[in-house]
């Protein structure tokens, strides 16, 4: 099984607990001898904005044009992502609710695989045609206030966002864990991340054995 894991938070574990999600499901993983784990760091990888000049780039490369640096580097990162998803069983997100949402960096590696014909299609009626249900994602997210109450839910745009995207566009099937509340209740902190942590933990330990029995 090809685990391909995202990294979309460059803040240490001590201080951000999406980061130590990340190192805990690595963790648990690390001596399975049926999975081959990739990482990919998004603050890590060069990838520059989505925009004009990728376009540009797509154009030119139609007509034979040189490309400059910039355009060579987008269509690189943009294949390398894509690459890294087309290669992956199942697709562990690991992130934080930055102000509502995720970080820029992970809204690129969005960007660059939300792409008619390779994640979705549409049929000759106009619906949308996932082309990616036999792959799975994981979303490990934590967001330091509490956004699962109907009041604040809406305001929420970082897990649902993903869940959106990789679920209801891609078609993957989608599991995920939350750990949320530890700064809008510190005394229950320490509680709300340990917690959340055991079921990182399980859930790692569940693709361990899904390998095994494929």
């Amino acid at each position: 099984m090809n685990i391909l894991v995202v990294k979309a938070n460059n803040r240490p574990a001590t201080e951000a607990i999406s980061s130590k999600m990340y190192e805990t499901f690595m963790e648990t993983v690390k001596d399975a001898k049926d999975l081959n784990v990739t990482t990919f760091d998004v603050f890590a990888e060069d990838m520059p904005y989505f925009g004009q000049d990728l376009f540009n780039a797509f154009g030119k490369t139609q007509n034979g044009e040189e490309l400059s640096d910039l355009e060579q580097r987008l269509l690189a990162a943009k294949q390398k992502a894509m690459d890294a998803l087309t290669a992956a069983d199942v697709v562990v997100f690991a992130f934080p609710l930055w102000n509502l949402t995720i970080p820029a960096k992970l809204q690129t590696f969005v960007d660059y695989t939300y792409q008619a014909g390779y994640a979705f299609k549409y049929s000759p009626e106009g619906q949308l045609i996932s082309l990616m249900p036999e792959k799975k994602a994981i979303l490990l997210s934590a967001r330091g206030g509490i956004y699962s109450t109907p009041e604040s839910a809406p305001m929420e745009m970082a897990a649902t966002y993903m869940r959106n995207v990789f679920g209801g566009v891609f078609g993957m099937s989608i599991e995920e864990v939350i750990i949320e509340g530890h700064n809008a209740m510190p005394d229950k902190a320490e509680q709300i991340v340990a917690e959340g942590l055991e079921r990182v933990t399980a859930i790692a330990k569940s693709l361990t054995t899904e390998a095994v029995n494929a």
